[in-house]
């Protein structure tokens, strides 16, 4: 099974044109996807308020993937506002046991950063991490190419079996130390994650510079680079039960175009957009005077 969704559901101008759908847009979002990629996790760990209100708003076959907190992957730059990692920890895992409770949470992405290389410290890290997890489902993403040198490569998607992270394969510039190769392996047969980053390659490291997010993923994908990825997408399901693609190219919106684009490429149903209701033309009789 190959699943298609988008990171977030509020900057997807071109699904929401109608009143209705504005105001309402995770329903109307979960009604043209099956899944979707919470990335306000990431700056902070949701309520269960918040992650009840999304579980209940949506069909009971949709799932969520959620990113994980940046205090657990190392991207806070300082002090966590937690008392202990374990305290982070367990406040994530109760944030996202709503929707493991519901059966809609696909998994947690641990997603990091550019400086997080391939060193025996960070192999640990990333062991205490997956112990912290429990039974939770945990997908995981690089940013650095050391952890896929030809040296490292096949060590690396070994110890992800072994320890039970599922591989989230990305697609994404070739610009330097701080970006990973498309690596086409399946770590864990029940589900493979892929997320589509755009190859805008000028803007990949611009971070810390003004609008860098909006400059990253500045990105339209073209049929002909659609068309290699749904070939890959099977291959990639003949070996894992789902593979979940997310398409993250959303800062000039061209993730929702691009993804039903795909959904029509795999020959998948594609939705019509909910759109404003015209009102029928008054019927003229033209012989009354």
């Amino acid at each position: 099974m190959i699943t298609v969704g988008l990171t977030g559901w509020g900057d997807h101008d071109s699904l929401y044109l109608t009143r209705e759908a504005s105001k309402h847009k995770l329903p109307t979002y979960s009604s043209l996807f099956p899944v979707v990629e919470v990335d306000s996790s990431f700056y902070a760990i949701q309520s269960r308020r918040n992650m009840e209100k999304w579980t209940e708003e949506t069909p009971a076959s949709f799932r969520f993937l959620v990113k994980a907190y940046q205090g657990m992957t190392g991207h806070t730059r300082g002090k966590i506002p937690f008392d202990s990692e374990e305290e982070m920890f367990e406040a994530f895992r109760l944030s996202i046991s709503t929707m493991a409770q519901a059966d809609k949470l696909m998994a947690a992405l641990f997603q990091f950063p550019p400086w997080f290389d391939c060193t025996r410290e960070n192999v640990g890290i990333l062991r205490r991490i997956r112990e912290r997890m429990g039974e939770y489902p945990c997908a995981l993403e690089f940013r650095h190419q050391s952890w896929f040198t030809p040296q490292m490569r096949d060590r690396t998607l070994n110890f992800m079996r072994q320890e039970k992270w599922i591989h989230s394969i990305c697609d994404e510039p070739q610009a330097g130390t701080g970006s990973v190769p498309t690596v086409e392996e399946v770590t864990d047969q029940r589900l493979t994650v892929v997320r589509m980053h755009g190859r805008n390659a000028s803007g990949w490291n611009s971070a810390g510079q003004p609008n860098w997010r909006e400059v990253r993923y500045l990105y339209r994908y073209n049929e002909d680079e659609l068309a290699e990825w749904a070939a890959r997408l099977q291959r990639l399901e003949q070996h894992s039960d789902e593979v979940c693609i997310i398409f993250n190219n959303n800062s000039g919106g061209d993730a929702a175009d691009n993804a039903r684009q795909l959904m029509q490429m795999l020959e998948q149903q594609v939705p019509e957009i909910p759109r404003e209701q015209k009102p029928e033309a008054e019927q003229i009789d033209l012989f009354d005077l």
